[in-house]
């Protein structure tokens, strides 16, 4: 039965296989577009894995030093068993840019593993999470264009403020 949990490196050879998928679909613009372009040459090696799962575990401290436009962020992983199968985002705090475009939470799904029910599931399930922060309605976004997202965000409760851009913005209660 899938889960959420802090990001680990017992998912390590299904993580490397998950982010080549990304790769062949083209991602970009995500926070799994970011690691693949900062990280994966090294994640091959087991000892580096590890240092990058400590230190996606760590941006959820405050003392945890971030470029000036980056917030405290608590990621969590949607594993089943040893398979990854995607990663949830909760942004504690919402800075110009969240507020505007990024949301406190942001997701993605592994491609092999999507249209199963584990957005809907992990977004439903991050938001005790994202309760525990202090986030009493989160904002979650999506492309205008965006279906699958769309019905994900409606499904776990969203109500849909505006749509500025190419960006529908919907809040989820917590509770």
């Amino acid at each position: 039965m899938p889960e959420l949990v802090l990001p680990t490196t017992s998912v390590h050879e299904s993580f490397l296989e998950a982010m080549d998928e990304f790769v062949a679909e083209g991602a970009e613009n995500s926070q799994t577009a970011a690691w693949i372009e900062h990280n994966a040459p090294q994640w091959q090696d087991p000892t580096a894995f590890e240092v990058f799962v400590e230190a996606v575990k760590a941006d959820a401290l405050l003392e945890t030093s971030r470029p000036d436009w980056h917030v405290p962020c608590t990621t969590l992983w949607w594993v089943d068993g040893e398979t990854y199968l995607g990663r949830i985002a909760i942004r504690h705090v919402l800075n110009d840019f969240l507020l505007d475009v990024g949301g406190h939470i942001g997701y993605d799904v592994r491609p092999t593993r999507r249209r199963e029910g584990h957005a809907t599931a992990m977004l439903v399930g991050s938001l005790a999470w994202a309760r525990g922060l202090g986030i009493e309605s989160a904002l979650v976004t999506c492309d205008d264009d965006n279906i699958g997202s769309i019905g994900v965000i409606e499904a776990a409760g969203g109500v849909l403020e505006d749509v500025r851009g190419i960006k529908r913005r919907y809040w989820v209660p917590t509770s």
